[in-house]
């Protein structure tokens, strides 16, 4: 049985990057929770220099459909203006007993954010991409616990670090990211951009 060949297109999402000061401020929790997991078998943490929203995954792609999708973000920006959102409280998909991704929410600004990612999907659903099924539930990922052992307790010190505390942050652009992989966490190369107003 033949095995289908290795995609070389591009892996592209769109998503909303933090700015600086949300970005350093979340760093600086993410830095103290690392310091204490167990060297070595600890959670894959993404690089903190790429941290955004998602609002939708859109897997290879191949580059003839690059300006179209640049066309619909620019669409899904016409018209929105600047989020300004409350990041608070912590977590894990699945469950924090068998965590797969964990991730800081947000409070304040989710309406907003929904509201956009529904701008984003008719964009693309008029550009020919098929509606995504899932529900929108933004989210902030910090990192991967796949098969972890330590999983469990890096959800619970991350959620004791982030206690009561609350990120403002502030969204002004969509952005068609790539996805690249290799040795470490991915970097996320932009491919498009669109300002909010």
């Amino acid at each position: 049985m033949d095995r289908p060949a290795l995609t070389t297109d591009p892996r592209l999402f769109i998503g909303l990057p933090l700015d600086e000061v949300a970005r350093e401020r979340i760093a600086a929790i993410v830095e103290g929770v690392r310091a204490t997991e167990p060297a070595g078998r600890g959670v894959r943490w993404v690089r903190l220099d790429g941290l955004h929203l998602t609002l939708r995954f859109l897997g290879p792609t191949p580059e003839s459909q690059l300006a179209a999708l640049a066309e619909a973000i620019q669409a899904a920006a016409a018209g929105s203006d600047r989020i300004g959102l409350r990041i608070a409280g912590a977590g894990a998909f699945p469950s924090r007993g068998r965590p797969r991704a964990l991730w800081l929410g947000v409070a304040d600004g989710a309406d907003r954010l929904g509201a956009l990612a529904g701008r984003v999907e008719g964009a693309l659903e008029r550009a020919g991409w098929a509606r995504e099924e899932r529900p929108f539930r933004p989210h902030l990922t910090l990192a991967r616990a796949d098969g972890v052992r330590s999983g469990p307790d890096t959800v619970a010190a991350l959620a004791a670090a982030v206690g009561d505390t609350s990120i403002d942050a502030r969204l002004d652009r969509i952005v068609l990211f790539e996805s690249i992989t290799g040795s470490g966490p991915a970097r996320y190369e932009p491919r498009a951009e669109a300002h909010l107003a």
